[in-house]
This record gives C-alpha cells, structure tokens and sequence, in this order.
C-alpha cells in the first residue's frame, strides 16, 4: 500500500474499500470486515448510505487499532448549513461509533455548502476530524471554495476512470494541493471497462485484470481510488496492485479513451439537482 500526504501533513491511503449501494446492514459489516482483513484501511461511507452503523459496528469488531484505521463519511445536500453541519457530524459520530473522524466531506456542493464548510473549520480546529474536504466540485467551483475559506479542502472526491478522466480538474487540483480522490473508478462497469480489449491487453502483460489495470493507471496519475465490491476474492484482487506499473506508452494509450463526459450522472442537470435536492436521508 502507498499513502499520500495530505496539505495539512496527516497520511492517507492511496487505496480505500467504499460502501456505496451496500445498505443491508448483514451485508455491510462482513464486507467491512473482509476488506480490512485483505488490508484496507480506508473504509469510506457516507451520511446518505445509511451504512454507517454497519460499518462502525465491522471497525469495532476488526481487530485493527483506530489509529492505524482512516475513516471517511459524508455530508448529505439537506444538512448543508452551519448548523446542519454540526447536527450531522455528531449523528455519524455516533453511528460510526468513533470519538473523530479521519475526513470529513461535503457530499454535494448544492445549498449553503460554505456555511456548511464554515462549521467543518471548526470540527477541525476542535480535533474532531482530522481532514476536511468535498466531493463532486468542478474546478470553478472548487476555485471558489479554495479561495473563499479558511482552511483548504485536503480532497476532492470526483469521478475519475479512463473514461471520465478529467485533466483539467485534476490541474487545478495540483495548483491547490487537494488530493483527488477517484469514486467509480471501474465506471460502474459502463463501456466493458471489466473486459475492456486494451485494458485486458495491457493487463495481460502483468498477469492482472483490467480492473487492476484501471485502479494502477488512476494511482499512477497521483489519484486515490476507492473501489467498492462485496465479494472478497474480488477485493483481494483490488488491493493487490502494487507489484507492477504502467509504462508511459501504456498510461498514454488509456488517455486515448478519454470521451470528455460523464455517463454515470450529469451535474449540470437541473432535474438530477433538484432530485438530490428531494432526496431526504432523515427526517
């Protein structure tokens, strides 16, 4: 495993286990607890996953030392405030089961994400988190927080895969000094990603997948990634791509898929926001 330093100089994984679409609570926990026993040690969830109790019950029983653990959970679009911030983190804190977070994320920057923003500062400052950070920021709204508030976002968390590979966030990202963090690295399997012919190509020369293959181009590129599976041997798989790397003729020929776009969700669809907008995580 390698790890990345954060701007604020505390460490984090290169490689994460996510939990996204695992609400069974049966379901989540064993997975949780069949990463961590493959050798994760980010686990990242989220407010509006309704697994955080899950997965605070998995680290509980995990056997690994909190301090050696990085856990990262989400802000979801109805509690963008000030004061919803503050109401919510307090509710995954007691979900999770966790005295502190390792990273702290605004889901969505739709609402009044910079008072939201704004009382994350403070949970910082209080050592209730370690990190802070967004998820979902295009650049021109990510240059708008970085030069709004006081404490700079430590990551980004965006769609990153060769399909959606985005170089002119990832720039502004370096100008910053914000770790991109990739969900959906796989694409959702959109396009065959799984048993894509270049991706099985290049693999083939390694002994990996394409999966794997998809995971080392992000990590080689400087990005997070975060891929989520319920079935370990599958996660086995995932974790176990630090024993090779891409040559720059190979990293060049996955650019060359790049389509430009997202096929998973369009942010700049006002009926997807207004969806996010009516979609209500608790009461």
């Amino acid at each position: 495993m390698e790890y990345t330093i954060l701007n604020n100089g505390i460490q984090m994984p290169m490689e994460g286990f996510g939990v996204f679409q695992v609400p069974d609570p049966a379901v989540c926990e064993q997975a949780v607890l069949d990463a961590v026993s493959v050798g994760f040690r980010l686990i990242d969830t989220a407010a509006s996953y309704g697994n955080e109790e899950a997965v605070g019950a998995a680290l509980a029983k995990c056997g690994v030392r909190r301090c050696d653990l990085f856990v990262t959970t989400k802000l979801w679009v109805q509690d963008n405030s000030y004061d919803g911030a503050k109401r919510a983190f307090e509710t995954s804190l007691k979900k999770l089961g966790l005295e502190y977070i390792d990273l702290y994320l605004i889901h969505q920057p739709m609402g009044d994400y910079i008072g939201a923003y704004r009382a994350m500062e403070e949970l910082y400052k209080e050592g209730c988190v370690r990190a802070i950070g967004m998820c979902n920021c295009y650049p021109h709204v990510l240059a708008d927080i970085c030069e709004t508030v006081e404490v700079m976002p430590a990551v980004n968390q965006i769609e990153l895969h060769p399909f959606f590979q985005r170089p002119e966030a990832l720039e502004l990202m370096k100008e910053y000094e914000v770790q991109p963090q990739a969900w959906a690295p796989f694409a959702e399997g959109k396009h065959g990603l799984f048993t894509h012919p270049l991706l099985t190509e290049i693999g083939a020369r390694y002994g990996k997948s394409a999966a794997q293959v998809a995971l080392r181009w992000n990590i080689q590129r400087g990005v997070a990634v975060i891929p989520k599976s319920v079935h370990r041997n599958r996660m086995e798989q995932n974790f176990n791509i630090w024993n090779f790397q891409l040559t720059e003729e190979e990293m060049a020929s996955i650019t060359a898929l790049d389509l430009g776009h997202s096929e998973i969700v369009d942010h700049f669809d006002p009926r997807f926001v207004q969806a996010l907008h009516k979609r209500k995580i608790h009461d």
